[in-house]
């Protein structure tokens, strides 16, 4: 009994065991872990009843296996014969299949061969056939034909639509199978003319459904062109409706919408034609189904535009007849169409439209603005003309105009700057030529109010001291500097905006659109100018004037400067100044240098000289630009010395010097006679005078040098001491001295 209950109480311990052995299945089962984990859960026990039952438990397991490993090794033993007999029969079957195939083939063969003329005579009648059978359908074609002719003309009566396209339907698939008859090209004409009475009677109602947006009659028209070949025709009835349409609305806009502004009027009719796009290129589709759309709509709008009555330009001519502000009409004009132009590009955007689709859309758009662009010089001129006029340069007092002129100088700037931005505004700066005749027009006449100015102060000149006229003199022409340097900051700016025209590349060219053939060519070539570098000022004409008043202004400061000079030089030619000395005791030659005194007039003029400094140093011993720049324009002995300081001063004394020699030389050539003190008093005159020059740091002309020593030679000497002197100079001093020549 026990030894029958042992195996029982084995199975009930393996059961309780089953989970645990499941583990041995993993591959990655780890004998170590496994049974530390089983002495952890069993480590409370005092003895080790748990460790000994599960060696039982385990010990039951593997016998169990070992036994189920033998039975499984018994079957497959015993069923190995019957694997080797199936083996055997199937490799006997493959082999009889191997050679029926081998007999199969050599029978297909042998009929191949037997057959074969046979079947190229059935291929041959079969061919006969078929064209028995095209025969047979073209001859009733034909009759057919004849038929849909015949009862052609009754349906026609009848102007029953659909009738008419059905019978023309059959007509044309019964013409595909008689391209090989005779009359195939008179049957071709045939039908097309009857064609062409379908559209004649279909058309008042294409119109009417096309025009009335009536979808159903529209897609049934559709079906009955596409059906005949003619839905291209279909398609330019849709256009001519939609044309219709579109000019209807504009003229009755004008009606309607009279007290508006031309560019209301114009804003209006655009936001009519985007939201027409919008409405007709749904319905488009939903009639024409996927059939492109775009081109046809481009095509209608460039008609449309074209073909205004009156047109934009018409309407906008006589607003700007009404308008004073004339270029801020156009620029509102060019806005509105700039942004409907915008809004056509984006409703484009999303097919890749032909560009020169594309261009032929935008000229149209533009087209208006094209007489506008080609006149901006003159209107620009006129508002530069009449913000010229409002200034109030020329005042009643002198000094009044050339303050006013002095503080116009950020206006004109200012006004010069508002026209590029206008030529922008209007033109997208394809305008930039006539911009420019517009500037050099204004500027000239700015120019004008300095020419007045100038005249104003030769008309002041006084032959003595005039300060104050000599003080307004340097004002203007520092003004004149202030202008020229903006001027040629506005040149750089102008230049700047040619380059960057000519570095952009928009998809769309403003110059293409806005500008006719000429202007176009004149625009081209003044960025050609400017992009190669060559040697064009573009506000030349203006630049150069403004060169030439600073030139005047200075030539009339140097007058005014020189006047006091010019007077007091007039008494050496004069033959009372040397008449006094004939019986003075200074006759006697040896007497010392010391023993004679300046005379009255060069002192005069020696004190004047040493007077200029104070005068010049509120504008030339200082930094100023502006009067720097005028003075540059006038003498390179100027731009030379710009960048140091006080040497405008020195350039400008230096000049006073030089006339003041060139002068003095001319009076002492005009003098008739001199007896000996005379002549030894100009040349002391002269040693003052160079002696006043030397403290400025200048001296004497080589010519006044000359002279003072020819006049200081005793007269038995002459010949002898005037070696090496002006010939011309030597003669004159022999003849006034009166020394025979030997």
């Amino acid at each position: 009994m026990a030894a029958d209950s042992m195996p029982m109480n084995h199975s009930s311990h393996l059961s309780l065991v089953i989970q645990d052995i499941s583990l041995f299945s993993d591959d990655n089962f780890d004998t170590k872990a496994w049974i530390n984990e089983i002495l952890k859960n069993g480590e409370n026990e005092k003895d080790g009843k748990s460790t000994m039952s599960m060696v039982m438990k385990l010990q039951l397991y593997v016998q169990q296996v070992h036994n189920a490993l033998e039975n499984t090794t018994q079957e497959i033993q015993g069923s190995l014969p019957t694997i080797l007999r199936d083996s055997k029969n199937l490799q006997e079957e493959a082999l009889i299949l191997k050679e029926k195939m081998v007999l199969v083939k050599d029978e297909v063969l042998k009929i191949e061969e037997e057959t074969g003329n046979s079947i190229n005579t059935i291929k041959k009648l079969d061919t006969f056939k078929n064209q028995l059978f095209l025969a047979k359908q073209g001859l009733h074609e034909s009759d057919n034909w004849t038929i849909l002719v015949n009862d052609l003309e009754e349906v026609f009566d009848s102007k029953n639509i659909e009738n008419i396209s059905k019978r023309i339907l059959g007509m044309q698939n019964s013409l595909k199978l008689l391209v090989n008859v005779s009359d195939y090209d008179e049957r071709k004409l045939q039908l097309e003319g009857l064609k062409n009475r379908l559209e004649a009677i279909a058309s008042p109602s294409i119109v009417q459904a096309f025009s009335s947006n009536n979808s159903e009659q529209s897609i049934f028209f559709v079906k009955i062109f596409t059906s005949i070949n003619r839905s291209a025709q279909l398609k330019k009835y849709y256009q001519k409706c939609q044309k219709d349409i579109l000019l209807k609305k504009w003229r009755d806009q004008l009606e309607i919408e009279h007290e508006d502004s031309v560019v209301q009027l114009v804003h209006n009719y655009f936001n009519v034609l985007l939201s027409n796009w919008h409405n007709q290129c749904k319905w488009f589709h939903q009639v024409f189904g996927n059939d492109a759309s775009l081109e046809l709509f481009v095509d209608t709008y460039i008609d449309v535009l074209s073909s205004l009555e009156p047109s934009i330009n018409v309407c906008a001519d006589a607003a700007l007849k009404q308008v004073g502000d004339k270029l801020s009409l156009l620029h509102e004009l060019k806005e509105t169409t700039k942004q409907f132009a915008n809004s056509l590009i984006k409703l484009l955007e999303p097919v890749k439209l032909d560009n020169n689709k594309l261009s032929l859309m935008m000229k149209a758009v533009y087209k208006p603005m094209v007489p506008y662009v080609g006149k901006f010089a003159a209107y620009e001129q006129a508002n530069l003309m009449k913000k010229l006029s409002t200034l109030n340069c020329m005042k009643e007092e002198l000094p009044d105009t050339i303050q006013a002129l002095g503080l116009s100088t950020p206006s004109i700037i200012e006004i010069c700057r508002t026209a590029k931005k206008h030529c922008y505004e209007i033109t997208e700066n394809c305008g930039y030529c006539g911009l420019l005749i517009a500037l050099r027009a204004f500027l000239l006449g700015y120019a004008d109010f300095y020419r007045v100015a100038l005249r104003q102060l030769d008309r002041n000149k006084k032959n003595e001291e005039d300060w104050v006229t000599f003080q307004m003199c340097f004002t203007l022409l520092q003004s004149a500097g202030e202008v020229l340097i903006n001027f040629q900051q506005l040149e750089k700016d102008l230049t700047a905006t040619v380059l960057d025209i000519n570095q952009k590349h928009n998809a769309i060219e403003f110059k293409y659109l806005l500008l006719n053939a000429s202007d176009l060519k004149e625009f081209e070539s003044l960025v050609k100018c400017v992009t190669e570098g060559t040697k064009l000022s573009l506000l030349d004409q203006a630049i150069n004037e403004f060169n030439r008043l600073c030139s005047d202004i200075h030539h009339t400061t140097y007058q005014v400067v020189f006047a006091p000079i010019s007077v007091q030089l007039e008494v050496v030619q004069s033959p009372k100044t040397w008449s006094q000395f004939a019986n003075s005791a200074l006759h006697n030659s040896d007497l010392p240098d010391y023993s004679f005194t300046p005379q009255e007039y060069i002192t005069q003029i020696g004190q004047y000289i040493m007077t200029l400094p104070q005068h010049l140093e509120p504008f030339l011993f200082r930094e100023n630009p502006a009067l720097s720049c005028a003075l540059k324009s006038v003498d390179q002995d100027y731009s030379n010395a710009a960048d140091i300081e006080g040497a405008l001063a020195d350039v400008f004394l230096k000049l006073v010097a030089k006339g003041t020699c060139q002068n003095f030389s001319d009076k002492i050539l005009s003098i008739c006679e001199l007896s000996q003190p005379s002549s030894r008093q100009l040349a002391h005159d002269i040693c003052y005078l160079n002696n006043v020059l030397k403290d400025l740091g200048f001296s004497v002309s080589e010519n006044l040098q000359q002279l003072a020593v020819l006049l200081k030679i005793p007269s038995d000497q002459y010949q002898a001491q005037s070696v090496g002197c002006s010939a011309r100079y030597v003669a004159a001093v022999r003849q006034m001295r009166n020394i025979t020549s030997n």
